[in-house]
């Protein structure tokens, strides 16, 4: 369990969580411990921290984290970005099954590519209607 506190005690303002496409969805699909790490680990990113489960993620620029899970011979990753205004930007969840080392899917990849774009827009109008 991850607790996070301010200097003087509180809880500290969370972040807003906007999930991107069917992140949430397939989040939800994965085994139920693999659900409460990463939910734990996105808590974290929402308390301003970094959980030691997220680490960059370099396809997209500063400011993404990529939380990898290892569960029963599987391996789930989320993808978000904390750089996009104050709020976090979940991108794609997904259980890597590639053979083939541990680079990710380039399917995984353009999609990511994809939905950043799609967080960038939905930032702007978020921009735009406060």
């Amino acid at each position: 369990m991850v607790t996070i506190k301010s200097m003087d005690g509180r809880r500290p303002d969370l972040r807003e969580v906007i999930w991107v496409g069917d992140s949430k969805k397939r989040l939800k699909e994965f085994p139920q411990p693999v659900q409460k790490d990463m939910g734990d680990a996105l808590f974290v990113a929402q308390a301003g921290g970094k959980s030691p489960s997220a680490k960059p993620y370099r396809g997209i620029g500063s400011g993404a984290f990529e939380i990898v899970e290892d569960y029963d011979t599987n391996t789930y990753r989320a993808v978000y970005t904390v750089k996009l205004g104050e709020r976090i930007y979940v991108l794609h969840c997904f259980q890597k099954k590639s053979k083939r080392g541990i680079k990710t899917p380039q399917q995984e990849i353009n999609l990511i590519k994809r939905r950043f774009r799609m967080a960038q827009e939905i930032e702007k109008e978020h921009e735009r209607e406060n």
